[in-house]
């Protein structure tokens, strides 16, 4: 029976720290360590579900406007791609609410943390997408092919740098100095 002073075998016992992160070991059982886990997935998903529906409805409503018909094959092609990444991410991003329903007291809580995560995940790549293709069409339109490759790769770039690179440089980095 694991009590709330035991050490879990991934923490670091040398430094007293949990997976290197350099901040004081939690005294928490698995149990509680889910809970924590889980609350703080769902508040993640709150405020990503937020902003996919803002930018789903600016998108569902592109078509109405006065000036659609005049759009080029090329935008509409980057409209539906766009459109259907952030749908997808859309339906990834409920996904784990509805799982959570599914399984209520089953007993669940590791796979719906652990799915929520990689749902999640998944979720912010079709985004990364999205919101590039958001802008690639509206500069497109705006001020014509250079521009818009231009925003699209700086958009591209940028955001999949922040949101992956820097956090998986620094699980690189963290697991090198280990």
């Amino acid at each position: 029976m694991a009590t709330s002073t035991q050490i879990e075998p991934h923490q670091d016992r040398a430094k007293g720290t949990d997976r290197g992160d350099r901040s004081p070991i939690r005294n928490e059982l698995p149990t509680e360590r889910l809970d924590r886990n889980s609350a703080e997935l769902m508040a993640q998903l709150r405020v990503a579900g937020t902003g996919i529906q803002v930018l789903l409805a600016f998108l569902l409503v592109v078509p109405f406007n006065a000036r659609w018909s005049q759009a080029t094959a090329f935008d509409r092609y980057v409209y539906f791609v766009t459109l259907l990444c952030m749908a997808a991410a859309a339906v990834l991003l409920i996904a784990p609410s509805v799982h959570h329903r599914v399984l209520f007291r089953h007993g669940e809580k590791r796979y719906l943390v652990a799915m929520g995560n990689r749902l999640a995940i998944i979720a912010m790549a079709l985004v990364t997408v999205g919101l590039t293709g958001i802008l690639l069409l509206i500069s497109n339109v705006l001020f014509g092919g250079v521009a818009a490759a231009i925003v699209a790769v700086v958009a591209l770039v940028g955001v999949a740098t922040l949101w992956f690179g820097v956090p998986l440089h620094q699980s690189h980095r963290e697991s090198r100095e280990r």
